[in-house]
């Protein structure tokens, strides 16, 4: 009798193995794909040329990069070699940077490289350089925490910091380095 009991006791064992299984393997598959997605973009374009408009019908901000990343589920989109061109009227400003990234409440962080360029005639600040730029588009304000550089017809300013209101073209370092004034 006890041979009986233990071939069903195994028999039984196998069966809940059996049908038990695949539900202990299926959440570790699920997930590792659900990270794959997330980690893979939703679309991707080269050779990207965009005009961004605002609700007004205003051109708000052109977008040309060798590549754009569009990772929809976690909101954001990266680009490569990028160049941003914010339209604000007659202060109009181009960033330029190895690479970029805009999130959907139009915060853009800037890396690597960062130039941007006063496109407004005889202003007396014509770029601004640092490694790292983070922009508010909406705002039209820039900051960076790094150091930079603030070149002008007759200045150049280096720093350590920076806040600047893009509508005003009012400039604050965070912390002074060196000012060296040219003869003009």
């Amino acid at each position: 009798m006890t041979v009986n009991r233990v071939i069903l006791l195994v028999i039984f064992a196998l069966t809940m193995y059996w049908i038990w299984s695949p539900y202990f393997d299926q959440p570790k598959k699920q997930s590792a794909t659900e990270e794959e997605s997330i980690a893979t973009p939703d679309y991707v374009a080269t050779d990207l040329k965009q005009t961004k408009y605002s609700e007004a019908g205003m051109r708000n901000y052109l977008v040309e990069a060798n590549k754009m990343e569009l990772y929809q589920q976690l909101g954001f989109s990266h680009f490569t070699s990028p160049t941003f061109t914010l339209f604000n009227g007659p202060q109009n400003w181009q960033l330029t940077a190895n690479e970029a990234t805009l999130y959907e409440n139009n915060m853009l962080i800037l890396e690597g490289d960062v130039k941007a360029l006063n496109l407004t005639e005889g202003a007396m600040i014509s770029q601004i350089s640092a490694d790292h730029i983070q922009v508010d588009i909406t705002q039209r304000a820039m900051r960076s925490d790094l150091p930079v550089e603030i070149v002008g017809p007759h200045l150049n300013i280096k720093g350590q910091g920076l806040n600047a209101d893009l509508n005003t073209d009012i400039i604050e370092l965070i912390n002074h380095t060196r000012t060296i004034y040219y003869d003009q």
